[in-house]
């Protein structure tokens, strides 16, 4: 299976987290940019293989539904999506309606990913949102009416000023509207954004390492007692319902990105289209190689990436698969990383496989990132 990923880069606003590519969304800007996005689509080659779909963003539903459909059609017509389908847009829950999901639906939408970030009031003002508790609801509801397959809510701990009782009852709060999929995210206050200035002058305003570790915890033990699967160290799910296409993410799988931005990996090699949007639409518009970044992944690097992607998942990464693809006796060649960390309780080894314990988790960017600069 291979994802497809499209970046829909206009927002209604700009969020002061967010390091995406993204642009207030202005009609014109937004035109040329799609039109864009058909020649780049227009000119890929084809596929026979099973394809997800994710469209991403920016703020996806900032196009008008008849756009979106029409850009599915397109995604469709050159890679056939994989049955069972999962195609994701992502939305922003106050400009969901009733009737665009079912154009959604209609066009082949099977999963809804709906940013929501908090229900707590003072929170959602502090990420710079402009939605309500009440919006949320209208549009879980509505997406059960189009029949959109699954939900799923994006949420984000470590908020400056959240409290533990505040996110319990954030997840609470989401749990009650019966989700298919939770996604809890740690907030990451990125260099060049607004919270980076604000952490700059005021750093005791956000969560230390301490809080957002209890705030981890309390997401864990909520979802978990809810009946969710925690399959992946920030999405929890219900059964059937993990997403297919970030699964092939971390599965090392391949990937195409379309639009500006967006990102790939094919044959061992990762590539970046260019963040400039007027050179993006200016080469794409042209049917000219788009500027990008790229580099190939060989040997150790290839292989420390696959580590790193598989210990973010539940099953961990299996031996037999990694040295199958990668040549490598897992136990051997990483002995003197694996051994510390499961003598410190943090990695669990057995024949199969190894995975990160519960405490692992909680640390999981520092272990993964020793396997990405082992020589």
């Amino acid at each position: 299976m291979t994802g497809i990923y499209v970046h829909l880069p206009f927002c209604p606003y700009i969020c002061p987290y967010c390091d995406f590519a993204k642009w207030p969304h202005k009609e014109s800007a937004a035109r040329r940019y799609l039109e864009a996005l058909h020649s780049e689509l227009d000119a890929a080659s084809s596929a026979d293989s099973e394809h997800t779909v994710f469209l991403g963003g920016g703020t996806p539903n900032t196009y008008a539904p008849a756009a979106i459909a029409d850009l599915l059609a397109r995604i469709g017509a050159k890679f056939p999506v994989s049955q069972p389908r999962e195609v994701t847009i992502e939305v922003n829950p106050e400009l969901v309606s009733a009737s665009a999901l079912e154009i959604y639906a209609a066009a082949g939408v099977s999963r809804l990913s709906i940013g929501v970030q908090s229900f707590v009031e003072t929170e959602i003002r502090t990420l710079g949102r402009r939605h309500d508790a009440g919006q949320v609801r209208t549009a879980v509801a509505a997406a059960r009416s189009a029949g959109i397959a699954s939900v799923s809510l994006d949420l984000m701990f470590a908020v400056p000023g959240q409290t533990k009782e505040s996110w319990r009852s954030s997840l609470e709060t989401a749990i009650a509207l019966g989700p298919d999929h939770v996604s809890a995210y740690g907030l990451t206050v990125e260099d060049g954004t607004s919270y980076a200035d604000w952490r700059a002058r005021e750093p005791a305003a956000f969560a230390d390492q301490d809080l957002e570790g209890d705030l981890y915890d309390v997401a864990i033990d909520t979802l978990e007692k809810a009946g969710f699967e925690h399959y992946e160290i920030s999405n929890f799910a219900r059964p059937g319902h993990r997403c297919a296409h970030n699964a092939n993410y971390w599965a090392n799988g391949e990937y195409i990105g379309f639009g500006v931005g967006a990102a790939s990996y094919r044959n061992g090699v990762r590539s970046t289209h260019t963040r400039d949007l007027a050179a993006y639409v200016a080469a794409a518009s042209r049917g000219l190689k788009i500027p990008d970044q790229s580099e190939r992944l060989e040997g150790a690097q290839r292989a420390g990436e696959a580590v790193m992607l598989a210990l973010r998942t539940a099953q961990g990464l299996s031996f037999a698969a990694f040295k199958e693809r990668y040549g490598l006796n897992f136990l051997e060649y990483y002995a003197s990383i694996v051994e510390p960390y499961r003598a410190a309780g943090l990695l669990e080894v057995d024949a199969a496989g190894a995975r990160l314990t519960r405490r692992g988790r909680f640390v999981a960017n520092d272990i993964c990132a020793t396997f990405i600069t082992l020589p």
